[in-house]
């Protein structure tokens, strides 16, 4: 029998993270809180999670820059929890490599519902491991090396993708030519549909393009569709 997910919840305020910690139990998961980002190290170290609850708000290390650092260093999945009036950090969050937000005060069958559809992306992504997994591909000036998340170009200099990045960028790649909607990019990078003025995909795409095209104000490789979306302009060759 499948073990139940392993749940870290790191939030510095103690009944929040009891009283998710609990929820988390009760509905079949195993949870374990943290208090910090040092706090989450530690347990890290010492076991093995599938998801972690990380909010922003916190004291040292805020849950951005953790969060920043864990998608620079694994895939573990990390669902966000952010101020209602933070939009900036929820679009910075989900830019540097999160899975997903959610507002405080939330409901806690809401937190449920998004963390089962976190860990079912995950397990997808695991069964099938995406059409790039384990293969170096080249497209325009650039070659990736998909499963060291590195850019390296025809000068030989090489640039680190997040995770975040990553997942932006090989969805367009297996999709090369192909114009993806906002709503669709949304959907198959975060599994999610967009809120009013959502303009999440945009400043993920501003982001990715610093670090391929050899001029962002003209971008050449990641066009933009007038009323349509996104398009990587180029073709694409697996070459290991």
């Amino acid at each position: 029998m499948k073990e139940a997910p392993h749940i870290l919840v790191v939030d510095d305020h103690r009944e929040i993270r009891d009283s998710v910690t609990r929820f988390l139990e009760k509905n079949g998961m195993r949870a374990t809180g943290a208090k910090d980002a040092t706090d989450m190290d530690a347990r890290m170290a010492r076991g093995s999670f599938d998801l972690i609850v990380l909010d922003v708000m916190m004291p040292g290390e805020n849950g951005l820059s953790a969060c920043k650092r864990l998608s620079e260093t694994g895939d573990i999945p990390v669902l966000m929890l952010t101020a209602l009036s933070d939009a900036d950090d929820r679009i910075r969050g989900l830019d540097i490599g999160a899975d997903d937000y959610l507002t405080k005060p939330f409901n806690p069958r809401e937190l449920l519902a998004r963390i089962h559809a976190i860990l079912r992306r995950s397990n997808r992504q695991e069964v099938h491991g995406g059409d790039l997994a384990g293969k170096k591909v080249r497209f325009a000036h650039l070659e990736l090396d998909h499963d060291r998340h590195m850019l390296t170009n025809d000068a030989g200099e090489v640039t680190t993708l997040t995770s975040g990045e990553l997942k932006m960028l090989s969805i367009l790649l297996e999709r090369s030519r192909m114009v993806l909607s906002r709503d669709e990019l949304l959907e198959l990078t975060a599994g999610r549909t967009a809120g009013p003025l959502d303009r999440t995909i945009d400043n993920q795409v501003s982001r990715l393009r610093r670090k391929v095209e050899p001029d962002v104000l003209r971008p050449r490789i990641i066009t933009t569709v007038r009323n349509g979306g996104y398009c990587l302009a180029c073709d694409v060759e697996v070459i290991a």
